[in-house]
């Protein structure tokens, strides 16, 4: 095991809330759009586990240092599902385990036979732990970079520092995947033909395979949409092209032209999220 993962396990904690003043809410609540891309946050890192149940299928379960970082990660994402759902709370929003239960019951059945996909996927090519390591690199990078706009945008103190502790074990989720993504990418031009052929044809914004559809636009056009938001997408970008064979792949920026428009659709395999 490296020492890098074996500090991020020694790291690995619930999210320090104890000093955050969640009655601030009630003084100075949010606006309305804030509050929106909150309960989309809310319901993604929620979500987690049922994204890790799906990696476990592939060849990923094989590698420790691979499932040692996967259930750190899965622990403190569910973690920041319940610290946005206490800024909710304050707000009188449905949060918790009652909104959790129902997306999850929204979702679509075509959600039961993921797993399936994922296992089909693993035994056709041997390449799908760096495409999972590879995807799940630009979504940390992306959700970090949400979480960015979100605390610019809505001005507040607290959900600001609130937001600043999430990042930064986001941060560490980054170090992880974008490591692994670099070395194997790396490693095998054929996994670099594989992870950019998938990426460009099936990557869309975290969680658009499980929020509707307007809100996946909503949350791009609000976080990425404008002048400032567009410079972030152009830095995501050039950190995702230095990755082996993802040279002027131009996901991010495609992705908030493509949701800006109304053209995208917003059932992709949302992986590694």
């Amino acid at each position: 095991m490296t020492s890098k993962l074996e500090a991020l396990i020694d790291r690995s904690t619930r999210l320090n809330l104890e000093d955050i003043d969640f009655g601030s809410f009630v003084d100075h609540p949010l606006d309305a759009d804030s509050l929106r891309c909150l309960r989309y946050m809310h319901d993604v890192e929620s979500h987690t586990v049922c994204y890790l149940r799906d990696l476990l299928v592939t060849r990923a379960h094989a590698d420790p240092e691979v499932t040692a970082f996967l259930t750190c990660w899965s622990y403190e994402e569910h973690w920041h599902g319940e610290a946005i759902a206490r800024v909710l709370t304050a707000h009188g929003e449905l949060a918790g385990f009652p909104s959790v239960k129902a997306t999850r019951r929204a979702l679509p059945r075509v959600d039961r036979m993921r797993p399936l996909l994922y296992l089909a996927g693993s035994a056709v090519s041997s390449h799908m732990v760096t495409v999972h390591m590879t995807w799940g690199a630009v979504n940390e990078w992306t959700t970090q970079a949400g979480y960015g706009r979100l605390a610019a945008k809505a001005g507040h103190p607290v959900l600001a520092e609130l937001l600043r502790r999430i990042m930064k074990q986001e941060g560490r989720h980054i170090d992880f995947y974008a490591g692994q993504a670099r070395r194997r990418l790396a490693e095998s031009p054929a996994a670099q033909r594989v992870t950019r052929s998938l990426l460009r044809r099936y990557w869309r914004p975290v969680g658009s395979g499980l929020m509707p559809r307007e809100e996946v636009r909503f949350l791009v056009h609000h976080l990425f949409g404008d002048a400032d938001g567009e410079k972030v997408a152009a830095r995501l970008d050039r950190q995702i092209d230095r990755l082996p064979g993802l040279e002027d792949i131009g996901l991010v920026t495609g992705a908030v032209q493509m949701m800006r428009s109304g053209a995208g659709s917003c059932t992709s395999e949302d992986q590694a999220r």
